[in-house]
């Protein structure tokens, strides 16, 4: 435990770390991805993906039994939280990737409830006040930084016994939905606010109307197809009068533009079947952007409106004290917690008792005990990025608070608060401690670089702020560590920094060679290479993009990729945003550019053969927008030709590829659909999903020595599994007994077996990385005991796999190489 926190304490000392309370501005990364080279992601593309992936796990797939690994004690994006006004034990909450989980006594336990929805994206949750187990869940977040992979939601959900059962109940083509609210007095009058697509205009979106719970749906308020309904809030005594807002918002590769005209305040009064556009002293015009309501509780006629300009800005908190007739801006004094980007929260809450007493929700959180004239801390710092807040009628003190850092719980009235946090990290990486393999990290979406060391998935730990991204352990000593924040924000515990470079992605890509690494390299518009761990650095390329580019905060023409050989350590890969994918014979001295065959798509990786150095894999993401395209190819001639490998998969982003060392026909992928599998020469994969939920898998890590592969998810954190021998290891018909001594060894040994019958055999050895580093072909030898002398003289010190082959079957020993 000592060297453990030794670890701990060099890395926090050394690292250079980013203020993890500095506001973050969500970027359009993950949308860019799936989107290039088009405008638009076709979701419906994604949910057939979804559903064929259910569909193959019904059929039967891979023996893989995925299990959480963490982290229990840090959490993930809330977009909402709800009780019921008659129980005071249970929550529910809503992830921005994670779908909804349920606490049965007051946040000290969570379970999720909806993994078997087709879209785990939710936007808000509402319970019916006449019976607290119906529950309505609309999918697809409205928040507009585009953090849930931006897929589209399938519209809402309904359950009427807690959450162990969902029904369908229409609107899935609204892409996202901001509020539902369900009549006090009619139940079966519920109001839905859709803002439609977050990147494309469509016609549904505003408000939507059911009378019969859910079975069928009217549209009752429409702006146009790009403006769309962000909140409702229904007058608790007098139903038939509600408060809708609405909500210019477009989305584009090379355009923003977050308020509008469209941005408005509606009252209904005759429970929604006609809307007035309200005005009285209320701000209008081209710079309105998004904004929240509420209304207070304890005195219906007042209500409250919080404002962000266009541009993000704070623009101020509005309140009425005649049902909306007229509106005053409340002089204030502070800031009421926006920063810059106000339209990704929109939220204001009134205290259930005291219509004076207002709440905030911004970066930060505040209240105002005087309807806003002067503002507050709620409490100390929690974490950035207030979305969610309910504070419970029947107890006041008791109240949920759901931020980027997932559910916060005060039982005595906002005087401190406790971290109930449940397993819905967004990572983008993983990693596994070669020397440690209980220890994993990664980088993550709004809660920088955790890391475990040794203490399960209850105790990770932040290393690293800003949001993360690649992490890596040296294998050969764990001491040595590298980790990252946005565009390139890269750091190691030796003091390593980034090279100098005009262009870094969001999530800039770096790797150690497979042989040695202290040699690194890393990829900004050009590739660099260091030779002694990242303290500095050699430029090997020009520019490999199409040029510099992109739009909204996110930079395009940008290395995506890395790949270096480890059978020739002067073959190297690598591939870009813009869909180039260039190669070196010579250590960079010369690149050719080898994607004219490929398809136009950004690169999320490329991984080069462990046995030959003019065999590579190369994934895309995007989709195939009625092109004859795949997302995984394959060459044997470094590059010349590509053969399509995707053989029955379906129309989806792939983020990452395994091969299996002691079988490399058998390769193990991570898609925004989950994990496959294929053996069969890539004309048939198969689910690898088991225990794992249906959320996008963005990166797999594989631990050859003890067969551990760890999977990173963007909204459920991370999952590992123990990969099977492959399956034609040892069959004792062909092969047995087999045995090698001395183990440890220090320069040679002996390999023994025993053959049933006369057979060629193959014996290999290959690293703990999984590189091939010695093939011996012994041909044709006959049945019986087998003998052969193995000299390991010139092998490195680390553990070593011996695979020996004979009738198409194989056994496998792990040797420990000690120095000689």
């Amino acid at each position: 435990m000592f060297r453990v926190l030794l670890i701990s304490a060099f890395l926090f000392a050394t690292l250079r770390c980013y203020n993890t309370h500095e506001p973050r501005i969500p970027t359009d990364y993950l949308w860019l991805q799936r989107a290039f080279p088009y405008q638009n992601v076709p979701s419906d593309a994604y949910y057939e993906s979804v559903a064929w992936t259910r569909q193959a796990a019904a059929r039967g797939g891979a023996s893989l039994d995925w299990q959480t690994v963490g982290p229990n004690n840090v959490s993930g994006r809330i977009t909402d939280v709800a009780m019921h006004a008659s129980d005071q034990q249970t929550v529910y909450a809503a992830s921005a990737s994670g779908g909804v989980w349920k606490s049965t006594n007051a946040g000290q336990t969570w379970a999720p409830i909806s993994d078997a929805l087709p879209s785990l994206s939710i936007g808000d949750i509402a319970i019916d006040p006449s019976d607290k187990n119906t529950i309505y869940c609309g999918t697809g977040e409205t928040n507009g930084g585009g953090g849930s992979v931006t897929y589209d939601g399938r519209g809402v959900f309904k359950t009427t016994d807690g959450g162990s059962s969902w029904q369908a109940a229409g609107l899935e083509n609204t892409g996202s939905i901001g509020r539902i609210a369900v009549d006090p007095q009619h139940p079966n009058r519920v109001f839905v606010a859709a803002m439609g697509s977050l990147f494309s205009n469509n016609p549904e979106r505003g408000v939507f109307r059911s009378n019969d719970g859910g079975a069928s749906w009217e549209q009752n308020l429409f702006v146009n197809d790009s403006v769309g309904a962000i909140d409702l809030a229904i007058h608790p005594q007098n139903p038939d009068t509600l408060f809708a807002v609405t909500w210019e918002r477009i989305r584009r590769p090379n355009k923003r533009m977050y308020g509008g005209q469209g941005s408005a305040v509606w009252r209904s009064t005759d429970g929604g079947d006609s809307w007035t556009k309200l005005a009285g002293g209320l701000p209008s015009g081209p710079n309105v952007g998004r904004m929240g309501i509420d209304i207070a509780p304890s005195e219906p006629n007042v209500i409250y409106l919080t404002v962000a300009n266009t541009n993000g800005g704070f623009a101020g908190v509005y309140k009425s004290s005649n049902h909306g007739d007229s509106w005053a801006l409340v002089p204030q004094n502070g800031d009421p917690g926006y920063s810059s980007f106000g339209w990704w929260f929109g939220q204001i809450r009134v205290h259930p008792d005291n219509a004076n007493h207002v709440f905030n929700l911004g970066v930060g959180w505040k209240e105002s005990s005087n309807s806003g004239a002067s503002w507050s801390e709620v409490s100390d710092y929690l974490h950035a990025d207030y979305h969610a807040f309910y504070i419970h009628p029947a107890n006041p003190s008791f109240q949920v608070v759901g931020n980027d850092g997932g559910v916060y719980i005060s039982t005595n009235g906002g005087g401190s608060w406790q971290h109930r946090p449940f397993p819905i990290t967004q990572f983008y990486t993983c990693e596994i401690d070669f020397q440690a393999p209980t220890r994993y990290s990664g980088g993550a979406q709004d809660n920088g670089t955790q890391a475990s060391f040794d203490f399960g998935p209850d105790d990770w730990t932040s290393i690293y702020g800003g949001d993360g991204f690649v992490t890596l352990v040296n294998p050969l000593d764990n001491t040595i560590y590298y980790a990252e924040s946005q565009y390139g924000g890269f750091g190691g515990s030796n003091g390593a920094s980034a090279p100098t470079s005009s262009r870094y992605n969001w999530n800039t890509p770096y790797i150690f060679d497979p042989n040695n690494p202290s040699i690194l390299y890393f990829g900004a518009e050009k590739l660099f290479k260091s030779t002694n761990g990242g303290l500095s650095w050699t430029a090997l390329s020009g520019d490999l993009s199409n040029g510099s580019g992109g739009s909204g905060g996110v930079v395009y023409g940008t290395i995506t990729a890395i790949a270096a050989s480890g059978i020739d350590s002067d073959v190297l890969w690598a591939g870009t945003d813009d869909g180039n994918v260039w190669t070196t014979s010579n250590g960079g001295a010369n690149w050719t550019k080898v994607s004219a065959t490929l398809p136009k798509r950004w690169v999320t990786r490329l991984v080069a053969d462990l046995s030959d150095p003019q065999t590579a894999y190369v994934c895309f993401s995007g989709f195939r927008h009625h092109e004859n395209i795949a997302h995984i190819y394959k060459t044997t001639d470094q590059g010349q030709t590509w053969t399509d490998i995707s053989g029955n998969l379906p129309d989806v982003p792939v983020n990452d590829l395994i091969i299996d060392p002691l079988d490399t026909s058998t390769l193990y992928i991570a898609t925004d659909a989950g994990i496959f599998t294929t053996s069969d020469g890539c004309d048939t994969w198969i689910s690898a999903n088991a225990g794992l939920p249906l959320v996008p898998v963005l990166d797999l890590t594989f631990h050859a020595p003890t067969r551990k592969l760890l999977a990173a998810t963007y909204g459920r954190s991370m999952y590992t599994t123990q990969l099977p021998l492959p399956s034609a290891t040892t069959n004792p018909s062909v092969l047995n007994e087999l045995q090698i001594s001395p183990n440890p060894v220090s320069d040679q040994c002996l390999v023994e077996f025993t053959l049933n019958s006369r057979q060629t055999v193959e014996l290999a050895w290959y690293n703990a990385a999984g590189v091939l580093v010695k093939t011996v072909n012994y041909g044709l030898l006959p049945a019986g005991k087998q003998r052969l002398e193995q000299d390991l003289r010139n092998f490195s010190p680390g553990i070593y796999f011996c695979r020996v082959r004979a009738g198409g079957k194989t056994a496998v020993e792990k040797v420990l190489k000690l120095n000689v």
